[in-house]
């Protein structure tokens, strides 16, 4: 799957089979569906989770929170806005499967 892929498919009903927990916590981001998102990255200790959910918390506005989650994952917070940075994790990611 590629990114053009992984946009496509937020317009179904479900993820496509097959998705990391990340992949799929970005999914339900897409779609606007925040808590279901958190519920999937929030105990997941590896660096994509936690790279989704500084994501997560950055939509919200917590960047307290958010700073924490991109230390854990390695990671800076990006200057652009937060959609772009959905789709430059969502690539990384799909790079990576």
């Amino acid at each position: 799957m590629d990114l053009r892929d992984f946009r496509k498919s937020l317009a179904a009903d479900a993820p496509p089979a097959g998705l990391s927990p990340a992949l799929e916590a970005l999914w339900y981001a897409g779609r606007d569906d925040w808590d279901k998102a958190h519920r999937i990255v929030q105990d997941d200790p590896g660096e994509d989770a936690a790279w989704v959910h500084a994501h997560l918390h950055r939509l919200e506005g917590d960047m307290a929170n958010a700073d924490y989650w991109y230390r854990q994952a390695r990671r800076t917070c990006p200057q652009g806005g937060t959609t772009e940075e959905l789709w430059d994790i969502a690539a990384a990611l799909l790079r990576g499967q």
